[in-house]
C-alpha cells in the first residue's frame, strides 16, 4: 500500500478542513503544508492547500497546488472545484489565455456544472471579448434562471444572445 492509498492522511485532513470552515484559515495554511510534506502524492491535499491559499489571496502560490492536485487525480467533483479554482485563479495572476483553457476544459468535462461558463465569462471579458462573454452569460442565464420574468422572456434572450 503506497502513502496515498494509507487511510492516515484523511482524519487529519477532515480536521484541518472543519478548522477553517471555522474560520481558522491563516492556521490551517501551516498545517495543510505539513500534511502535503508528510504526504505529497495525495491530490485531496494538494487541492486543499491551493483552496486555501486562493482564500487567503495567495493565488500565484495556490496554481502549483491545482496543477498538481489535478495532475495527481481527484474525484469528479473534486476536480471540477479544482478545474474551476484554477481557471479563476490564472485569471486573477493574469494568465487569461490559460485560465480560458482550463475553463473550457471544465465545461467540455462537466458541461452541467453552469458555473464554468459564469467564470470564463469573466475570463472572456477580461481579454476583450465582449461580445462572447456577454452571450454566455445571457445564455447561462436563460437555461438557469426561474424568476419568472426571465423564463418569460426566454426566447427574447437567446435570440438577443445569438446576435452578439
Amino acid at each position: 500500500m503506497s502513502l496515498a492509498d494509507s487511510p492516515d492522511w484523511k482524519p487529519e485532513l477532515d480536521a484541518i478542513i472543519g478548522a477553517r470552515h471555522g474560520g481558522q484559515v491563516e492556521h490551517v495554511l501551516g498545517l495543510l503544508q505539513k500534511l502535503d510534506t508528510r504526504f505529497p502524492n495525495v491530490p485531496e491535499i494538494a487541492y486543499q492547500l491551493a483552496w486555501t491559499s486562493d482564500i487567503l489571496g495567495r493565488e500565484a502560490e495556490a496554481v502549483p497546488h491545482y496543477e498538481r492536485a489535478i495532475a495527481l487525480g481527484l474525484a469528479p467533483n473534486e476536480l471540477a472545484g479544482a478545474l474551476l479554482g484554477l481557471g479563476s485563479t490564472l485569471r486573477h495572476t493574469g494568465a487569461l489565455t490559460r485560465s480560458a483553457e482550463v475553463l473550457r476544459s471544465g465545461r467540455t468535462q462537466f458541461p452541467d456544472n453552469r458555473e464554468f461558463d459564469v467564470f470564463l465569462a469573466l475570463t472572456l471579458h477580461a481579454l476583450g471579448q465582449h461580445d462572447e462573454a456577454t452571450k454566455l452569460l445571457l445564455l447561462t442565464l436563460a437555461d438557469t434562471s426561474e424568476d419568472p420574468g426571465i423564463t418569460t422572456y426566454q426566447r427574447a434572450i437567446r435570440f438577443q444572445a445569438n446576435r452578439l
